[in-house]
């Protein structure tokens, strides 16, 4: 699988500036914060979630895990989102919600780094870019739902 063309075309429209770092197989995003030599707290890591019934992406920190009450959310099964994400290995979602028709809810400690790292795609390509592209890009719905 390769990265999706949607996004590669979706980062170089909006003229920003990113860094597409391959690397070995990696399945979670502590595994791939370790790999690229990152704090977790850099490594936004993509879950997705229903809330109010509908599929979102919630994006938080690799060294946090997800509190779905603070969310409003419930955990989303493969078989439901498979489909909506099909240029994606299950679990490697971009986090670019807009990209696929689902919002962005965006957990607030992501917002204090200067960058950020996230798998795009596949399980052995990551895209490293600067925080504030990424707010600006995806337009995310800011929260606190990370626990550490």
């Amino acid at each position: 699988m390769k990265i999706p063309e949607r996004l590669i075309k979706f980062l170089d429209e909006q003229k920003v500036r990113y860094e597409i770092r391959h690397h070995p197989v990696a399945y979670t995003a502590q595994e791939l914060a370790a790999i690229e030599g990152v704090p977790g707290r850099i490594h936004a890591k993509v879950v997705v979630v229903k809330i109010a019934g509908k599929l979102a992406l919630a994006v938080l920190p690799a060294d946090c895990r997800i509190d779905l009450a603070r969310l409003g959310a419930v955990m989303a099964t493969e078989a439901e989102f498979r489909d909506v994400f099909p240029d994606c290995a299950t679990g490697t979602m971009p986090p670019f919600g807009q990209l696929y028709g689902v919002p962005t809810h965006l957990d607030r400690r992501l917002t204090e780094n200067e960058r950020i790292i996230f798998e795009a795609g596949t399980h052995s390509d990551a895209i490293l870019m600067r925080s504030a592209d990424y707010e600006r890009l995806a337009q995310p719905v800011v929260g606190d739902f990370g626990v550490k």
